[in-house]
C-alpha cells in the first residue's frame, strides 16, 4: 500500500485511467459487432437503407478507433488491424449484391 501522498494520488489516477480505457475498448468492441451485424442484415436484405446504416456504422467505428489510438488506449497497429478487419468484411459484403 502507498505511504506518501503522491503515491496515493498516482493510484487514484491509474484507476481512473483504467476505467476510461476500459470504456473505450468496450465501445470499440460493441461498434465492431454492430457493424458486422449490419453487414449480415444487408446480406439478407440489400436495400439502400441498410447500406446507409452500414456505412454510417462503419464511419462511427473508424472514428472511435482513431480516437482510442490517439489517446493511447489502443496501439496504432492494433487500431489499424481492427479497421482493416472491419473494412475487409464490409467491402466483401457490399461487392456481393
Amino acid at each position: 500500500m502507498a505511504n506518501n501522498k503522491s503515491a496515493k494520488k498516482r493510484i487514484q489516477i491509474a484507476e481512473r485511467n483504467r476505467l476510461i480505457n476500459k470504456s473505450y475498448k468496450s465501445t470499440v468492441r460493441t461498434l465492431t459487432k454492430k457493424t458486422l451485424e449490419y453487414c449480415e442484415k444487408y446480406k439478407k436484405d440489400p436495400n439502400e437503407d441498410n447500406e446507409n446504416l452500414l456505412k454510417t456504422s462503419l464511419n462511427i467505428a473508424f472514428s472511435l478507433i482513431d480516437k482510442a489510438v490517439k489517446k493511447n488506449v489502443l496501439h496504432k497497429n492494433n487500431g489499424a488491424n481492427r479497421k482493416s478487419k472491419i473494412n475487409k468484411y464490409v467491402k466483401t459484403t457490399l461487392m456481393t449484391k
